[in-house]
């Protein structure tokens, strides 16, 4: 079974706590269980 994308409005508080609050992405990847990879790509985006 395919996995499910995240919710646009999940990735966009996602990407605030990064850009906006000053987590470090490892942590907030920790935090979602998402990867990495996935989180600088929503920031790009």
């Amino acid at each position: 079974m395919p996995k499910q994308p995240y919710p646009e409005e999940f990735k966009i508080e996602a990407v605030k706590h990064i850009t906006e609050r000053g987590h470090r992405v490892a942590d907030v990847s920790a935090w979602i269980g998402g990867s990495r990879h996935s989180l600088y790509k929503w920031i790009e985006e």
